[in-house]
């Protein structure tokens, strides 16, 4: 599927019908295949993502990220996680291009795509080897604690809005049951906290980790947590020969 037919192009169409029509199509081709190549991936997502940032009108910008997020739910188990991992590949790749007029909708679209995400982890039930691969992904890409070519602000985004989509998408994690696919969940952050260089991501990561909701989800809502980091503590300055 080439990224710059008019079947991508017209996935931004502001003509209803056109727009549905190349969406069923997408949802057709993607639902039918049992696996796609990374490079194909790669391809497909460098046409939705100009895709979107052809649509200028806000409305259309929101309703076309809510689509290209619910084709996760059309994926076969083979296609769905490299589909979302070829999704935040092209995020990180694209970013430094974003413009600030265009940025929020990219903001957006990697919202619905977290909520996608654990949508689809959920209707796994939350299976151990599932949730491993994807937080593989989350740990090349958003959430990579040591590769300094990621953005932050791709970064920053994905931890500002873990627990709003995850709360969207299952909220009863107190139940005991839940508790090591909670843990296996929040391991990607634990990690980020722990191992990045740079001061202001590993402070981000901690600030997600004492989010009251997910305190109380982990049963720290009575601990105390540890003090921030002294402002003297010295910026990261890169790998060492």
């Amino acid at each position: 599927m080439a990224t710059d037919s008019p079947f991508i192009r017209n996935l931004a169409s502001s003509d209803k019908e056109i727009r549905d029509n190349a969406l069923d199509s997408l949802r057709t081709y993607l639902g039918g295949r049992s696996e796609i190549s990374e490079l194909d991936l790669l391809k497909l997502w460098k046409g939705l993502f100009y895709c979107l940032w052809m649509q200028d009108k806000p409305a259309l910008q929101q309703r076309l990220s809510r689509d290209l997020a619910s084709l996760v739910s059309t994926l076969r188990s083979g296609v769905a996680l490299p589909f979302i991992r070829a999704f935040f590949l092209t995020m990180a790749r694209e970013w430094t291009n974003i413009e600030a007029l265009r940025l929020d909708k990219y903001l957006y679209l990697i919202r619905q795509y977290m909520h996608a995400s654990f949508q689809y982890l959920a209707t796994k039930k939350w299976k151990k080897a599932v949730l491993e691969e994807w937080n593989t992904i989350v740990e090349e890409t958003p959430l990579n604690p040591t590769n300094m070519k990621i953005p932050n602000g791709l970064r920053y985004h994905v931890l500002d809005v873990w627990v709003d989509e995850l709360e969207k998408v299952e909220s009863d994690w107190e139940n005991e049951k839940k508790q090591e696919v909670l843990e296996t969940l929040v391991q990607p952050i634990e990690k980020l906290a722990k191992n990045t260089g740079l001061k202001v991501v590993r402070e981000a990561a901690k600030e997600t980790l004492a989010e009251d909701t997910l305190r109380t989800w982990r049963g720290q809502k009575d601990e105390t947590m540890a003090e921030p980091e002294s402002e003297e503590d010295d910026e990261w300055g890169g790998f060492e020969d």
